[in-house]
């Protein structure tokens, strides 16, 4: 079966933020549809690729399979990322903030961890639901494709390369994590969160 050729999608976010220029959104929404091209691109590659000469040195299956890899992370980051963004920050309904209440210390300890990983990390950070252990936990990411928690589903993520702040606070990073948070819409997490919960009752 053919691979769907993807569109880049529509984001209400992309504008001005509280905190965040209109420069720097719709810049980086070129880049996620950067993305999207690449990962088009290579899919046609693969339809012709030689699978005789495969090999884990070197080889053109090889190149195609781990850039593929990045360019559908920066896919689905980037689409996980501005669609949870334009809203107001505060906190997380009650359903959410009782289970960050329930995996970790307290939100505010959460919290102060999670933009404590956007600081450590050199591309992303996530609050995943692990589908094995139940429970949320956080994440880092160094790239688009590098460590990704196996059965585990993102429901948050944070874009901490350069590219999401630098038009604006320069090397201050926390500075743009607290823009983040300000802008987070919690219903969009939550609707997340839902669909997360509802793959693991499927799996059951």
């Amino acid at each position: 079966m053919p691979f769907p050729k993807l569109e880049a999608k529509k984001f209400a976010s992309i504008r001005e933020l509280d905190g965040i220029s209109a420069r720097t959104m719709d810049e980086h929404y070129e880049l996620y549809k950067g993305y999207v091209g690449k990962t088009n691109e290579i899919q046609e590659k693969l339809a012709t690729v030689d699978r005789g000469s495969a090999n884990q040195i070197f080889s053109d299956l090889r190149a195609l399979r781990i850039d593929l890899s990045f360019a559908t992370g920066g896919v689905k980051n980037h689409e996980l990322y501005f669609a949870h963004l334009g809203g107001k920050g505060g906190k997380p309904g009650a359903k959410l903030l009782d289970m960050i209440q329930r995996d970790f210390p307290s939100y505010d300890a959460w919290l102060a961890d999670f933009k404590a990983t956007g600081m450590a990390s050199r591309g992303w950070a996530w609050l995943a639901y692990d589908h094995d252990w139940h429970c949320l936990t956080t994440v880092a990411g160094d790239a688009q494709n590098t460590f990704p928690l196996w059965n585990a589903t993102p429901i948050l993520a944070l874009d901490v390369y350069e590219h999401a702040y630098w038009l604006d606070y320069g090397r201050a990073r926390a500075k743009y994590i607290d823009a983040f948070f300000n802008n987070l819409d919690w219903s969009v997490v939550e609707q997340n969160l839902e669909r997360a919960l509802a793959m693991e009752a499927v799996a059951r």
